[in-house]
């Protein structure tokens, strides 16, 4: 399932036009304020106006109008084309005015009749989704850009419709769910906003849910008739300022949600219908004769289902092929699939339900989102499908799209996050559990010898299991067999000069059967360097390889105090264990100085010893969720410095310091 983005850039090709001034908006222009106002934004949204109108069958109507200012020369730039991006199975695009508010009151018409429209360009996932574009002329800075579009339809490209006789033109942007709307508005942009508004006028027998979240905006209700009008407002709207490693901007920034459908278990009820109606799960002899082929010599139930999950992930490629008719909510037939051998989340994931139904399992489809929260209101905030599979009564989760060379059948990096299954019984929305960090191990075992050269010597072992196991296998499984054993070498010895691995052995990247692990020894020459009065030593432990794969790898701990929730890629339990062989007695002046930590967000121990020739350098942390509050930010950040403090430390021993 994918959510069409309404791109907006901007226009055009000129004709002036002096006697089509609009006072208003060459006032509201005037008036809007510069960039002195507004600082470090290069355009400034004046006015953002949303009117909808639904129909009974739940088609919604929607007229736009968005004013724009140029504040600096680059927001010229910014603007120099307007595009609209939309899925014509299921939606309509009509640009109907663009202009531009010379900043002397002068204004000069676009001419729409230019536009031109073109695929879209597109990686992965292919249902010819289409582009409207009209080229635009030189803005200078106060000028403004008057845009006023039409649209009808929705943003996702659903379910197959009923195209016969007696129905509408309009019959394919009616929302898959008949008779019922939603919306999801955000009030929040990377650009200041002046003013934004939106109204939706409704059929009164249509009960609308709606709510405001992560702030506030003026609104009310107001009778018409047979129908209903609602309007929110908000003004001087911030840019949003985006943190390093925050949740998903719609998590925490103001948007508003609206629904008639009454809960999630009507939504649940219906994503379960429509498929089942579809015959998306149905299989035929040679989908059986493969099933039976996967499971043979299996009696364990949970034998059969990993190695059918394993087979979808690895064997249906992720390509989305548009079926016509019939995309988004609705799986494609698993016959389909299996005969293309490709597809996109929803199809992996209704090929599994398939291959589960043949095997004798009871199995249905399920619907996530990766990546944000999905909030209270049923209104579609989903982006991905899953499987949920029947083992002993409870229904358990499958994703044969993440776990492609994952040993888990259900990613953990998707712990924490909201889904609906569409089973016949109903379901409400639910949240999958925390994966404890000892399931995402990292272990690193080192053996370091100095010889009396200067050079090191040691013997590594790295072992892993869960999203840790995955991502060891990610980055040594890969790149032609002929030269796969010498970029192996190759990456773990990255960053440490001089480094080479001279013996490697490791589990096999594709057998899925054990936790991952790599042994491998590495040298490195002139390790310890001697100096006239001290001597510097940096060891292994402080510079380990693979380091990428620590899940807070890339999180920013320098910043104090965060406005936003974070996360991470899962939770993990990493422990490195160095022991240190030098060329004689020697006792270094500046070990670490670990303080344990302890806290709801992560766990830090660190030891450091020494006794005559060897060191000792322990260090574990314990990251316990994949998503955090801001609470958490203090004790997350203090094990993290903690655990990274030696990243960039040497070891110091004074010359003559033999004991």
């Amino acid at each position: 399932m994918r959510r069409l983005m309404f791109l907006l850039v901007i226009t055009a090709v000129l004709s002036v036009n002096l006697a089509a001034a609009a006072p208003d908006c060459v006032r509201l222009i005037r008036e809007a304020g510069d960039s002195e106002r507004y600082p470090g934004a290069a355009v400034l949204v004046v006015k953002d106006q949303s009117r909808v109108e639904v129909m009974d069958s739940g088609l919604s109507h929607v007229n736009q109008h968005i004013l724009y200012k140029v504040l600096k020369p680059e927001g010229a730039g910014e603007l120099k084309t307007l595009t609209f991006g939309y899925d014509p199975q299921s939606a309509f695009v009509e640009i109907r005015k663009a202009r531009i508010i010379r900043n002397d009151g002068r204004v000069e018409d676009l001419d729409v009749s230019l536009i031109k429209d073109y695929p879209a360009p597109a990686r992965a996932i292919y249902w010819g989704a289409r582009e409207k574009m009209l080229s635009v002329g030189r803005l200078e800075v106060g000028d403004g850009l008057e845009v006023e579009y039409y649209r009808k339809g929705f943003t996702y490209a659903l379910l197959k419709q009923d195209n016969g006789a007696g129905m509408a033109d309009d019959s394919r942007y009616i929302p898959p769910m008949k008779g019922h709307f939603y919306d999801i508005v955000p009030f929040y942009s990377d650009r200041p906003v002046k003013l934004k508004c939106y109204e939706v006028t409704i059929p009164t027998d249509k009960r609308l849910q709606f709510e405001f979240y992560n702030g506030e905006a003026r609104h009310f209700a107001r009778m018409e008739k047979d129908h209903v009008h609602y309007l929110w407002e908000k003004t001087e709207i911030e840019a949003f300022k985006p943190e390093p490693n925050q949740v998903n901007p719609s998590d925490v920034a103001p948007k508003l949600l609206l629904s008639t459908s009454p809960d999630w278990q009507a939504k649940s009820l219906w994503f379960y219908r429509v498929n089942e109606d579809f015959g998306s799960f149905e299989y035929n002899a040679e989908i059986k004769a493969k099933v039976d082929e996967i499971i043979a010599g299996a009696s364990d139930p949970w034998e059969k289902i990993s190695r059918l999950t394993h087979w979808v992930a690895e064997e249906i490629r992720y390509s989305g092929i548009s079926m016509g008719e019939g995309e988004g909510f609705t799986l494609h037939p698993g016959i389909m699939t299996f005969r293309d051998r490709c597809g996109v989340c929803k199809d992996k994931a209704g090929m599994l339900v398939t291959m589960l139904r043949a095997a004798g399992f009871v199995s249905y489809p399920a619907m996530t989102m990766a990546g944000s929260r999905i909030d209270r209101i049923p209104a579609d905030q989903f982006n991905h499908s899953v499987t949920v599979v029947q083992v002993d009564g409870k229904y358990h989760l499958l994703d044969p799209t993440w776990v492609p060379g994952v040993r888990e059948l259900w990613s953990s990096a998707e712990q924490q996050q909201e889904y609906l299954m569409g089973v016949p019984e109903g379901a409400d929305l639910m949240t999958t559990p925390l994966s404890p960090a000892q399931n995402h191990y990292l272990y690193y075992t080192i053996q370091s010898r100095v010889a009396p050269d200067g050079s090191l010597t040691a013997d590594v072992r790295i072992e892993a299991e869960g999203q840790s196991d995955s991502g060891l296998r990610r980055s040594l499984g890969f790149g032609p067999l002929h030269r796969r054993a010498d970029m192996q070498r190759a990456i773990l010895s990255a960053g440490i000069p001089g480094a080479e691995v001279t013996r490697l052995e490791m589990h096999d990247p594709e057998d899925l059967s054990k936790p991952m692990f790599v042994s491998f020894r590495i040298h490195v020459p002139a390790a310890f360097n001697p100096g006239e009065n001290v001597s510097l030593l940096k060891p292994l432990s402080y510079q380990l390889p693979l380091e990428n794969l620590l899940s807070f790898h890339y999180v920013r701990t320098q910043m104090k105090t965060r406005k936003y929730p974070f996360r991470i890629r899962c939770s993990q339990l990493v422990r490195v264990n160095e022991t240190l062989t030098l060329p004689r007695a020697m006792k270094p002046e500046n070990p670490p100085e670990w303080k344990s930590e302890q806290s709801d967000a992560a766990d830090f121990y660190g030891r450091f010893s020494s006794k005559g020739r060897q060191i000792n350098i322990f260090r574990e942390i314990k990251l316990k969720k994949r998503i955090y509050s801001v609470a958490d930010w203090s004790g997350f950040r203090r094990s993290v410095q903690q655990f990274k403090q030696p990243e960039n430390g040497i070891l110091v021993f004074r010359n003559g310091g033999a004991r």
